[in-house]
């Protein structure tokens, strides 16, 4: 099954957005994702998604990610150079970083190294004749961010029945922005609480996250 997020309704909502702000894989936490639970369809003879099975579907703890970490990241009394770049750097992240596609250099990963194992795919080429030999290669998945949902923040996005869903990303307030306002644009504050000029979050996007190829 898709994702569902803590003290969100007992009854989980067909997009929940309610609850506390989590983080999920792009991989299994949107409704239909490629690794969302499958059954067996005995008419058409393939596997379809499975809404009543409730074995699946994954939250990340992302090490430390999240829409309300903090919640707010404030350039304090000590911070030198006082900037907002400084005060995230101070507080063991980058200005801009995107949790699941940012390197450590700063730079883009190109494709999904850092949310699943090798890019998480391969693909097989087959051995000869029937000896059922072949040869795996890696052929990873294209750059996918952790998804966040929760706190007013949709877990779905994209067009269905295959959804993905909503990146976050570390943004920096030019003055007061209230709690679910945009922080920079594109990217809205799921805190709980108001910011001010050179505070900064991880927003939650509005513009839904790449498909998984």
């Amino acid at each position: 099954m898709p994702a569902a997020n803590m003290a969100g309704p007992l009854v989980t909502p067909a997009n929940p957005a309610a609850g506390k702000a989590v983080l999920m894989s792009p991989f299994s936490g949107p409704k239909g994702s490629p690794l969302d639970a499958k059954r067996f369809n005995p008419t058409t003879f393939a596997k379809e998604n499975d809404p009543t099975n409730h074995s699946t579907g994954a939250l990340n703890t992302g090490i430390g990610f999240g829409l309300s970490v903090g919640p707010v990241i404030n350039v304090a009394t000590g911070t030198s150079p006082a900037t907002a770049p400084q005060a995230i750097k101070n507080r063991g992240y980058t200005d801009d970083q995107t949790p699941g596609v940012t390197l450590p250099n700063n730079v883009a990963a190109t494709t999904a190294i850092l949310t699943a194992i090798g890019g998480g795919k391969s693909v097989i080429t087959p051995g000869p004749g029937n000896t059922g030999l072949g040869v795996s290669t890696v052929s990873p998945y294209v750059a996918q961010p952790l998804l966040a949902f929760g706190a007013g923040a949709s877990r779905d996005a994209g067009a269905g029945p295959v959804f993905t869903g909503f990146a976050t990303k570390a943004v920096t307030a030019v003055g007061a922005v209230a709690d679910g306002a945009a922080i920079e644009a594109g990217f809205v504050n799921r805190t709980g609480v108001a910011m001010i000029a050179t505070d900064s979050a991880f927003g939650s996007a509005t513009a839904a996250s790449p498909a998984v190829t």
